[in-house]
């Protein structure tokens, strides 16, 4: 409250000053001193432009050092320190020449304020002059470029065959990730699917989706190569991991995918960090409506140990959900029952004979034993 009455009383005075300016000016035209008035007004708004070229570049290292870590956070995987590279080179280059153009921008209305005994020159045409502020800017600009289009081409390639693949969706105001079970294969999706109980449209019709599991937060495996497959239901989000410099946009009806190896554990960080609170997050950079600023969900990433440990322990969606598992088709319910691990409750069988009921026991040891 105290900062905000300070800057309340900053800029009264700074409206005050220029009030009485003003009525200076307006004094000085009464009185029929135009030609001082000009050459007055002149000198006032250089001494301005080079007051407010040094507040400005101080401010900007101050801020710059005192929150220096607010943008430069640790870093949590491979392809990072590429990126990182890349954003502090481009930063000194584009830095130098901010610095350079602006420095010449507030220093040249002081030195060439009016002055009635100096005339103005004129240059038609400099040649030399166009093609280096022409040539220059395009080498520097392309190599800058290129040199972003390869990272970004080995972070949006194809993954590695042993990669972890997760199915993140964007909606609004949440995230859903969708694991694969142990046959490491996402089942097929339909966005016509979609309703209250199948939110992710998952077609239960294919094989693949029976383990299938969606968990309350993002697990990954430190070293291990992870893919996101990224999709979005309704608008625009943007998938957000800036500790593993990892951003990709959902858009709706055109599936996104990112791919990077996470090299340091939550707990490995929150000792990196002195922060026993310490989690990696997954956000949405993309102003997707009025909960955009909810839109969050954390990631954990563990030893592969861990991670294989904790995957075990999910329950798959047919499992999970009796109307899921009722969107099985017959003829494959024997297949879902066996690899999402449900329990059949006992009315399901009350029916059959007592010969069917040995016969579908005898079926699943066998198909558990062959798995």
């Amino acid at each position: 409250m105290f900062q905000v009455v300070i800057g309340i009383g900053i800029l009264l005075i700074v409206l005050i000053l220029f009030m009485l300016f003003r009525i200076g000016t307006l004094l000085d035209v009464v009185k029929g001193s135009g030609q001082k008035t000009v050459t007055k007004s002149n000198k006032v708004n250089a001494l301005l432009f080079f007051v407010f070229l040094i507040l400005g570049f101080g401010s900007i290292f101050v801020y710059s050092y005192v929150y220096f870590d607010d943008y430069n956070i640790p870093l949590a995987s491979e392809h990072g320190a590429d990126t990182d590279f890349l954003f502090w080179v481009t930063m000194v280059i584009t830095g130098v020449v901010f610095f350079i153009t602006h420095i010449l921008l507030f220093v040249f209305p002081m030195k060439y304020s009016y002055n009635e005994k100096r005339k103005a020159l004129f240059f038609p045409e400099n040649h030399k002059l166009e093609l280096i502020w022409t040539v220059v800017p395009a080498i520097v600009l392309s190599i800058l470029i290129f040199s972003g289009l390869k990272v970004w081409g080995e972070i949006t390639s194809k993954a590695p065959e042993d990669a972890e693949v997760i199915e993140v969706m964007g909606q609004q105001f949440a995230w859903t990730p969708r694991y694969p079970g142990a046959d490491n294969k996402l089942g097929e999706f339909d966005y016509r699917l979609i309703s209250v109980d199948n939110k992710m449209g998952v077609d239960f019709s294919d094989e693949g989706s029976y383990d299938d599991f969606i968990p309350r937060e993002i697990h990954l495996p430190k070293g291990k190569p992870v893919l996101f497959k990224i999709r979005a239901r309704d608008v625009i989000h943007s998938v957000f991991a800036p500790h593993f410099r990892v951003k990709m946009d959902a858009v709706p009806g055109m599936p996104t995918s990112f791919h990077f190896v996470p090299t340091k554990t939550t707990q490995e960080m929150r000792n990196e960090t002195e922060n026993p609170e310490f989690n990696y997050e997954l956000a949405c950079a993309e102003i997707c409506g009025r909960g955009h600023f909810a839109m969050r969900m954390i990631i954990v990433v563990d030893t592969p140990e861990d991670y294989e440990k904790w995957k075990s322990e999910q329950m798959s969606l047919v499992a999970q959900n009796e109307t899921l598992f009722g969107l099985v088709p017959d003829d494959k319910k024997e297949l879902a029952i066996i690899k999402g691990k449900v329990e059949v409750k006992e009315e399901v069988v009350t029916e059959s004979s007592e010969e069917e009921i040995i016969e579908t026991e005898e079926n699943l040891e066998e198909a558990q034993a062959s798995l």
